[in-house]
């Protein structure tokens, strides 16, 4: 290093670590050009207001006093990069787990968003449920214990390698990321929060985790990225009845918008003495198959219709599910999607001292986002097309909350080697009617809501990480 650049720091030299508190383990993130990092402090000005005195003077001073620091802001942008871990890795590579799980290079991050970012089994929970679970080829991230006043904090480092000089952000937290679809991109993510203070921190920071960092086939293509958009329709399931007991179940119409997976339902449709049971599996949010658990007792013959409702919280009548089509086949032209959990920190008042934010409180919770497709009519009347959809959600006019399920599959519908995937999937989603934008090629925009089955839930988006 020569004289002339001794005391200048560039940004391409920077390195960002994260510090789990709950953990203390340290994650090396990549992250690209426009990140930030900065601390104000709050002060109070008193001004002098007074009318003129007998020798025709007013005073008109002003004094400052510094009240508190504001907290720490910091943003940046990562890629969004999965990798099945490598167990046994050699240094330089610091594997992120024992089993050849699904990882991300940025999971700390949706640990700290997710909840109080406790290291179980290699998985986040909570302490004792696990939020962020791990598989061979996919691993899931919920905000089912997002609930809590409080979230999971991290030491964040800010390595200005030329000189190891560093900076680190106090009890930090995640407040908002955001996913935006840029078609000719590579998936990014891009993360914002607070903290309590900023430091110069004197120690060399060395990640304990970083796997995943050096590799070039965990990039996700946002050009490969595929939407489904499936309104929420009831499902219609018959039974028969003999002796008063259900011994056969039938899937009339398997809905649409459902759950994946199974699902244990009570028939209380006849008042029966003991209810039965029936689960039923669903395949792309279409119930498919039906089992019955327990056959009950003391139904009546005609107790041969059941309407699996349950899981829907929409305000369809039959005449607009009959409208809706089953799905709608949109071809995005970009969107993006934002989860903020509304941080506010916490800040003493004192007189006297400068105080310093002593830790955040969570808002409420929202997940928002939009997405941008061409205008297009399909010349063979299907009505599933982007303009049937303007039209269908436009017709909704007595609906007040509507009811859709929305997956984002980033990078494709299927992983392969090297092809890594990322889905977010939005069980109930308000839509709110597309907008058209008149340019060369005429778009609608469409802006939307994803909400939880009810005002209590945090099931308002699932993000799955997949590769293989």
């Amino acid at each position: 290093m020569s004289l002339c650049d001794s005391k200048l720091y560039f940004s391409r030299s920077v390195k960002v670590f994260i510090e789990s508190v709950a953990t203390s383990e340290i994650w090396e993130i990549p992250v690209l050009d426009g990140f930030s990092f900065a601390q104000a402090n709050n002060s109070s000005e008193i001004t002098l207001a007074e009318m003129e005195n007998t020798d025709g003077v007013s005073r008109r001073g002003t004094r400052m006093f510094n009240d508190s620091l504001a907290p720490a802001e910091w943003s940046f942008t990562t890629y969004t990069r999965p990798f099945v871990s490598v167990p046994g890795a050699s240094a330089p590579i610091l594997p992120a787990d024992t089993v050849a799980n699904v990882h991300a290079v940025e999971e700390v991050l949706w640990a700290l968003m997710a909840g109080k970012a406790v290291r179980s089994g290699k998985g986040w929970g909570n302490g004792t449920d696990d939020y962020f679970t791990l598989g061979l080829t996919e691993s899931v991230i919920d905000f089912e214990t997002s609930n809590t006043s409080t979230l999971g904090t991290a030491n964040i480092y800010f390595v200005l390698e030329s000189t190891g000089l560093t900076y680190k952000v106090t009890q930090a937290a995640v407040n908002e990321a955001t996913i935006n679809f840029d078609i000719d991109g590579i998936a990014q993510l891009e993360w914002s929060g607070m903290g309590a203070e900023i430091v110069d921190e004197p120690t060399t920071i060395v990640a304990t985790i970083n796997e995943g960092v050096t590799d070039t086939s965990n990039f996700i293509r946002n050009r490969l990225t595929a939407l489904t958009v499936i309104p929420r329709k009831n499902a219609d399931i018959t039974v028969d009845i003999a002796a008063g007991a259900v011994t056969n179940a039938v899937i009339v119409y398997g809905g649409t918008g459902y759950e994946e997976g199974t699902v244990t339902l009570n028939n209380t449709s006849g008042g029966g003495s003991v209810d039965g049971v029936i689960s039923y599996t669903v395949t792309d949010g279409v119930i498919t198959g039906v089992t019955i658990d327990t056959p009950g007792s003391g139904y009546s013959p005609d107790d041969t219709d059941i309407t699996v409702s349950e899981l829907q919280f929409g305000d369809y009548t039959a005449a607009q599910e009959a409208a809706l089509a089953d799905s709608y086949d949109l071809t995005l032209t970009g969107g993006s999607i934002t989860i903020s959990n509304n941080l506010t920190y916490i800040t003493p008042e004192e007189l006297g001292v400068v105080n310093i934010p002593i830790g955040h409180v969570t808002g409420a919770r929202s997940v928002s986002g939009t997405f941008t497709n061409y205008l297009v009519r399909d010349p063979n009347g299907l009505g599933n097309d982007s303009s049937g959809f303007w039209e269908d959600v436009k017709g909704l006019r007595t609906v007040i909350t509507h009811d859709f399920r929305l997956i984002f599959s980033v990078g494709g519908l299927t992983a392969t080697a090297g092809s890594p995937t990322v889905d977010f999937s939005m069980p109930h989603c308000h839509i709110e009617i597309p907008t058209h934008s008149i340019d060369d090629v005429i778009a609608l925009e469409t802006n939307f809501t994803a909400l939880g089955t009810c005002i209590s839930s945090a099931n308002e988006v699932t993000v799955t990480y997949t590769a293989v």
